[in-house]
């Protein structure tokens, strides 16, 4: 594999698996009664800004998988990139399934906790064979980061969960 192969069909899988994980992740994600019952932290974003940042980390991590996955040499290498990619989304789903509808919180920390370290180790590999393309997924650890912390903040101000 060389770096000057064609971005295109990457580009295209990229993009159509982003928004595959997003559109499942929406799908599961309910702001019904369940969740406006819930008593939220004062620092929590209006809901307004959860689908800007989602399409905006979705857009970059698509970026960052292409870009990766253009700097990579070997084969084997390249498939354990999006063998860890498709980890996260399958992590990033399994949060929304845990909170949302199964309408655990208290479950739903493990599950942050594992995209956490998902998207670290995502930086790191990535990182490791561009700078740009670990430079793009901070954003998504960031996030994260903010949601884990108001998935906390959502069990301490709300449990027990049953």
């Amino acid at each position: 594999m060389t770096a000057s192969r064609s971005w295109l069909l990457p580009a295209v899988v990229a993009a159509l698996s982003a928004m595959l994980v997003a559109g499942i992740g929406a799908t599961l994600t309910d702001l019904g009664p369940w969740y406006r019952s819930l008593q939220q932290p004062s620092w929590n974003p209006p809901d307004a800004v959860f689908p800007i940042a989602w399409t905006t980390i979705f857009s970059l991590a698509a970026i960052a998988g292409v870009e990766a996955w253009r700097k990579i040499e070997r084969r084997s290498t390249a498939e354990w990139m999006v063998g860890l990619f498709a980890l996260n989304g399958f992590l990033n789903v399994t949060w929304s399934l845990i909170f949302f509808r199964l309408q655990r919180p208290d479950w739903a920390l493990v599950a942050v906790g594992a995209l956490w370290l998902s998207i670290l180790v995502l930086i790191i590999y990535c990182g490791r064979h561009s700078w740009l393309a670990g430079l793009l997924l901070v954003p998504y650890l960031v996030w994260v980061s903010i949601a884990a912390a108001l998935n906390v903040a959502v069990v301490e101000l709300n449990a027990p969960f049953r």
